[in-house]
């Protein structure tokens, strides 16, 4: 690769975090951004900026004033306006752009696992009386206006002091990682009859379906949003960087 080429790092997974310490480890330059303030205690080798766009074009002129040579995507899979955003600006100022993501949970490895298209189809999906531990972000609150369960129990992993905009939601706030024995404790605890949660794919974020597995719930994945039509994406970070040497 080039001597001067210079990384847009687009990060908010966990892959994100493998990459830029891979890219540091061979001398590589990048710059990572993210959309919203890290989780978590897995500090990247540089410290990311905070940048979020209103729309494409605005992200296109950063990326041209950053003096940046490609753009690697490893953005959270649910937040899909920066994929579509990065993917337009690569696009518009013809930079290679590569998205990094991890395989899907298979939902046909368990019986009691079901899928829904997105949040608002999971509360439909929702038997009446359920006590349902969700972790599908307070900004999917929104969705569950029409609610059929007895409970639903909302995993934060920020502290706030925001009151839940609906009496049948408990804030259950914890600190990543989880661990597969510390997550069945907690579904015991509070009793829970049902998970619902995103499709993430990989290991950092499976002991919740572990858990579940093993005290026999009921579990709804959500899908993830698609991703812009003829992307070009690979699933391991070792195919990253031989895409980042071949640039």
């Amino acid at each position: 690769m080039k001597q001067d080429h210079h990384i847009l790092l687009l990060a908010g997974s966990f892959e994100a975090r493998s990459m830029a310490q891979a890219l540091a480890s061979r001398g590589i330059r990048y710059t990572a951004w993210l959309s919203e303030a890290p989780r978590g205690a897995a500090p990247m080798p540089q410290v990311p900026v905070l940048r979020r766009f209103e729309d494409a074009s605005q992200m296109q002129e950063q990326v041209a004033q950053g003096g940046f040579t490609s753009v690697l995507d490893a953005s959270h899979a649910f937040d899909r306006n920066v994929t579509q955003q990065g993917f337009a600006a690569a696009c518009a100022l013809g930079l290679p752009y590569l998205r990094l993501e991890r395989p899907l949970w298979n939902v046909a490895e368990n019986a009691r696992w079901q899928r829904a298209a997105d949040v608002a189809t999971a509360n439909t999906m929702i038997p009446a009386g359920a006590r349902v531990f969700c972790a599908t972000g307070w900004d999917s609150l929104e969705r569950y206006a029409r609610f059929a369960g007895e409970v639903l129990m909302l995993r934060q992993t920020r502290r706030h002091e925001r009151a839940a905009p609906y009496p049948f939601v408990e804030l259950v706030f914890g600190d990543p990682p989880f661990d597969v024995a510390a997550e069945k404790a907690l579904f015991s605890a509070l009793r829970v009859d049902l998970l619902i949660c995103r499709n993430l794919g990989g290991l950092a974020s499976r002991p919740k379906l572990d858990a579940a597995a093993a005290l026999g719930l009921d579990v709804i994945l959500i899908d993830r949003p698609a991703t812009p039509a003829n992307i070009a994406a690979v699933a391991q970070v070792e195919e990253a960087l031989a895409w980042v040497s071949s640039l």
